[in-house]
């Protein structure tokens, strides 16, 4: 049986961004410092992060982190599933190379439904730095994602 490749559509992201921030516990102290180095540009979106990194960051910034709940406990999935419903624009994911962790297969799931949907991800500083001070970051851009309306329709 022969698959169809899943037509895409292009979407316009919105200047002003949901963005989901996600560390692993050895990865929230390097995420809080990043986070405060670029509060300035950061502040201008909707932040939103899973259980602990989001009181953590509401506590150390002093800004509005919308906080769903911990990582193991569903959050990651949680965030997924508003990746898929169009809900999270960008993804800084500072997760822990050096540490296996019990939820890893949802971690694998996130990070593969945010490429489906194709946001931005950081993984590192590095990227995480590269991403922020894009232009795209403060402003609007296309990009393609599957359309969803034309996979049903096809099968049906």
């Amino acid at each position: 049986m022969k698959s169809k490749t899943l037509q895409q559509k292009t979407i316009t992201t919105p200047e002003r961004k949901n963005v989901a921030l996600v560390a692993h516990d050895n990865m929230k102290p390097a995420l809080i410092e990043w986070a405060e180095k670029h509060k300035e540009k950061l502040i201008k979106h909707n932040l939103m992060a899973t259980g602990t990194t989001g009181n953590l960051m509401q506590k150390q910034l002093n800004v509005p982190v919308h906080s769903l709940i911990s990582g193991p406990l569903g959050g990651d999935q949680q965030l997924g599933g508003l990746i898929a419903e169009g809900k999270i624009d960008v993804l800084i994911f500072f997760w822990d190379p050096f540490e296996p962790m019990p939820h890893d297969p949802d971690i694998k799931a996130l990070l593969r439904v945010a490429a489906v949907w194709n946001i931005p991800i950081a993984c590192s500083v590095s990227s995480a730095n590269f991403l922020v001070t894009s232009p795209l970051f403060e402003s609007e851009f296309e990009r393609q994602i599957p359309d969803y309306e034309k996979y049903l329709q096809e099968r049906l």
